[in-house]
């Protein structure tokens, strides 16, 4: 542990598993003060994650809230900066869903289940975050994929979301910057999962093949990027995807 977010207070959306909890646990080992760790329904496995993060030093709190409801996303960062003392210094908007269907006979209601969760949410907890930083400043990180610019079958509804929360991220930090509040993308590709190579064996197989690390990603390579751009390392990074794909974008297609 370097201590490079040492006295941070952050919310980790959809930290209850997976990309989330790399995230929170890497902000805990890295000196934040405070983590709070979001959930919509999984509270038993947000509240594993709180219990680690205070093990690793840091105060933390599961608070739960369905981020496709925009006050529920106002009232989750405020809830994340009183628990903060007032303050909210990194804001990691994680939680999204991927669902696959074809986009021939997909419905506008299917659509908007994606896009509200995966984008919407994050415009509505971003702008709230906002408020809370202007007075010192601070982060706010989207999680968004590779498939923002290589969509995969099955994904438009994700993909295109995807793609908007990047160029969300860019307008965000075009408005933001002024008040020192720093708006950054992390773009993962393929990240491992319990029982993921058990029912992908196929997709697995041809990730571990293109990749040039020749390995899936983990949570905590996500967790390494988001850290690094809360960090004042990243002071003059902003408007920026960071993409964390082992080089699988790099290889040609053609």
């Amino acid at each position: 542990m370097s201590g490079l977010l040492t006295g941070q207070v952050a919310l980790v959306t959809g930290a209850g598993g997976g990309i989330g909890r790399g995230i929170a646990l890497r902000f805990a080992e890295e000196g934040a003060a405070a983590v709070a760790v979001h959930c919509r329904t999984a509270v038993e496995a947000a509240s594993e994650v709180a219990a680690r993060v205070r093990e690793l030093g840091a105060r933390s709190v599961v608070l739960q809230a369905d981020l496709t409801d925009e006050d529920a996303c106002r009232a989750l960062v405020r809830e994340a900066a009183e628990f903060g003392g007032g303050r909210l210094t990194a804001l990691v908007n994680n939680a999204g869903v991927q669902p696959t269907q074809p986009l021939d006979g997909m419905t506008a209601a299917e659509w908007r289940a994606v896009v509200d969760t995966n984008l919407t949410s994050v415009f509505a907890c971003t702008q709230a975050a906002a408020e809370a930083m202007r007075a010192e400043g601070g982060t706010v990180t989207h999680i968004a994929s590779i498939e923002a610019s290589a969509p995969a079958p099955l994904h438009a509804h994700y993909s295109a979301s995807k793609a908007a929360v990047v160029m969300h991220a860019r307008s965000a930090a075009l408005e933001y910057g002024p008040y020192g509040i720093r708006v950054n993308t992390v773009s993962p590709g393929l990240i491992d999962r319990e029982g993921l190579a058990e029912a992908w064996p196929e997709g697995v197989r041809r990730w571990r093949e293109a990749a040039p690390t020749g390995r899936l990603g983990r949570p905590e390579d996500v967790g390494d990027a988001c850290v690094f751009l809360a960090s004042p390392l990243a002071s003059w990074v902003t408007g920026h995807d960071l993409v964390v794909d082992g080089g699988v974008s790099a290889r040609p297609t053609w």
